[in-house]
């Protein structure tokens, strides 16, 4: 493509994302303004997914599976720094003017943000809850998941291999090599994500499935091997 590099590729893996997809690309253009480079990364959608996909941003194509589907939007991005976003996850106003005084700063390689729910049980003391934990892990532990949009310099990237073909958890092994590298920082305004999943299975139910399988990771049980006890379609 010609044409100078955008500042920022936002790149966001789907699968069956259609109802989700049009409020997430709305808010993207709304924070980080009509520049931003914008790769729907389709696992092989059954629904309306591609064509929202094509109409609005860059459609790609790739085999399923979020890690692969990551690492295949970055590979095609062109943008100087890249951000990385679910589907179903919203950026707030003042993320543009968060992440650029982010990456300006010396020794910051990249980074998340804070976390909130949106839907239905958003207002919940259980969701204000779990979203002050997410936040206060990411501080305490410097570490994320992909509810936070991580984002990186595309150098980084590169430096921290990019993500891998992992079918659990690529999001926290990519996070970890990521802040070997220099400074990770948590960023305002939090990004607003769907409380489906933990609407879907009840909170204490999700809360203790994640950190079973978390616990499981950090013993070394293999991700592929978590994924099929977790029944992750992507």
């Amino acid at each position: 493509m010609n044409g100078p590099s955008p500042t920022f590729s936002v790149v966001i893996p789907a699968l069956d994302e259609a109802d989700e997809l049009p409020a997430t690309l709305d808010s993207i253009e709304s924070a980080l303004g009509p520049s931003a480079e914008i790769l729907v990364v389709d696992g092989g959608s059954r629904d309306g997914t591609r064509r929202v996909a094509a109409s609005r941003a860059r459609l790609v194509e790739s085999i399923a599976g979020r890690g692969r589907q990551l690492a295949a939007g970055a590979e095609l991005a062109r943008g100087q720094a890249l951000l990385f976003l679910h589907a179903d996850t919203r950026l707030g106003p003042g993320t543009g003017a968060a992440l650029d005084r982010a990456l300006d700063r010396s020794g910051v390689v990249g980074g998340c943000f804070e976390l909130s729910l949106q839907g239905p049980t958003a207002d919940s003391w259980r969701a204000r809850l779990l979203a002050a934990a997410i936040n206060l892990r990411s501080r305490i532990l410097r570490t994320a998941t992909g509810d936070q949009a991580i984002f990186c310099r595309r150098e980084v990237y590169l430096r921290a291999g990019g993500f891998g073909s992992e079918e659990l958890f690529e999001d926290v092994l990519f996070y970890r090599r990521l802040r070997r590298l220099g400074t990770v920082v948590v960023l305002k305004p939090p990004v607003r994500t769907s409380d489906r999943r933990w609407r879907a299975d009840g909170y204490l139910r999700t809360i203790i499935t994640h950190l079973t399988l978390r616990l499981l990771f950090l013993t070394g049980v293999a991700p592929r091997r978590l994924a099929r006890l977790y029944g992750r379609g992507q």
